[in-house]
């Protein structure tokens, strides 16, 4: 009686260590999911670079359109007038440029943000 009891305890033990493995099917969906997800973060971190860059030549465009503007501001009507009406002129026009440029590098960040459909 004993043998047999034993027998039973063993068996059911058995089927319970067997019950806690996962098929080799989830195992591989598994995988292919982290790989997914390795190449989404890739490319965001790509994304975030490239919007980093973009705007930091922004930023530098800007502020120097935006001094050459004040520098013109400050020569009109002084003997060097005709240098700062164009001094306004390219200073506007860099200043203008730099700010497309920083709100262009924003574009970058909406790709990093876009869910990808599953197929």
């Amino acid at each position: 009686m004993l043998t047999y009891f034993a027998l039973f305890i063993f068996c059911l033990a058995g089927n319970c260590l067997l019950a806690q493995q996962t098929p080799p099917s989830d195992i591989e969906e598994l995988k292919k999911e982290i790989l997914q997800l390795n190449t989404q973060v890739d490319q965001i971190q790509f994304n975030l670079g490239q919007s980093q860059n973009k705007f930091k030549r922004g930023i530098a465009v800007a502020t120097i359109g935006y001094s050459v503007t004040i520098t013109g501001g400050l020569m009109l009507g002084r003997k060097n007038d005709n240098l700062g009406k164009a001094l306004l002129v390219t200073g506007g026009a860099l200043g203008v440029t730099g700010t497309f440029m920083l709100v262009d590098s924003f574009k970058y960040l909406g790709r990093a943000g876009k869910k990808i459909r599953k197929e």
